[in-house]
């Protein structure tokens, strides 16, 4: 059984990794490395929780539940997926890099147990759930984009945001704050803008529009 189990190991990183490997072309915070390992070790914890405590299960009054650290495998990823979420200038970010992370481990947790055919298949299934349906609802997909800069006209402000609502964006968050200097007044915007991810270059575009009468720090 011992090459049966090497096996297993062996084919649930090669299925993280190939996980992984999307979450790194797309500069995610946990790349192939992280899914290799958490893929593995689901498959490691699995092949333990079934058969290592064989040895002991003659023995009287001993009776085990060999889903036991399987069930724990499911709790404790949890950690390590919500360490991938940050909310980062009021944009959460993270989510499907902590879900892939999720089902990586249930991936490892199928082979471990000997369910090649279903690892294999829900590898499969994740990477055209990252790939091809990012592919396919591009033009329906939102993204959010954070915008920061100030201006001495406070009717830019209003332009902008009139501009960005003619053009089916979405203002997802909003706050200007009046700065004084003296007799001069500067307003600092940032607002969390959501747009679709087919049309991200008219987001920058009407920005640029406005750069006469603005100082744009940032779109993010």
């Amino acid at each position: 059984m011992t090459a049966e189990f090497i096996f297993r190991l062996f084919l649930a990183g090669v299925l993280g990794a190939l996980i992984g490997l999307d979450r790194e072309y797309r500069a995610k915070e946990a790349g192939y490395r992280t899914h290799f390992l958490v893929s593995l070790g689901s498959a490691l914890l699995m092949i333990v929780s079934q058969y290592g405590f064989e040895a002991i299960l003659g023995h009287a009054n001993v009776n085990l539940d060999p889903s036991r650290i399987a069930s724990q495998v499911v709790t404790g990823i949890g950690f390590i997926g919500a360490g991938t979420i940050i909310l980062q200038k009021q944009i959460v970010r993270g989510l499907t890099t902590a879900a892939g992370i999720w089902v990586t481990s249930g991936i490892g947790m199928a082979v471990g147990a000997g369910m090649y055919w279903l690892g294999v298949s829900a590898a499969v299934l994740t990477l055209i759930g990252l790939e091809v349906l990012s592919y396919l609802f591009k033009s329906i997909g939102m993204k959010s984009s954070y915008v920061e800069f100030s201006t001495s006209k406070r009717e830019v402000v209003h332009d902008i945001r009139e501009r960005l609502l003619a053009n089916d964006f979405v203002i997802a968050s909003y706050q200007m704050e009046q700065v004084n200097h003296g007799h001069a007044v500067t307003y600092q915007v940032t607002m969390v803008v959501k747009a679709r991810k087919a049309g991200e270059k008219d987001l920058f575009a009407i920005f640029r529009d406005f750069q006469d009468d603005m100082n744009l720090y940032k779109v993010e």
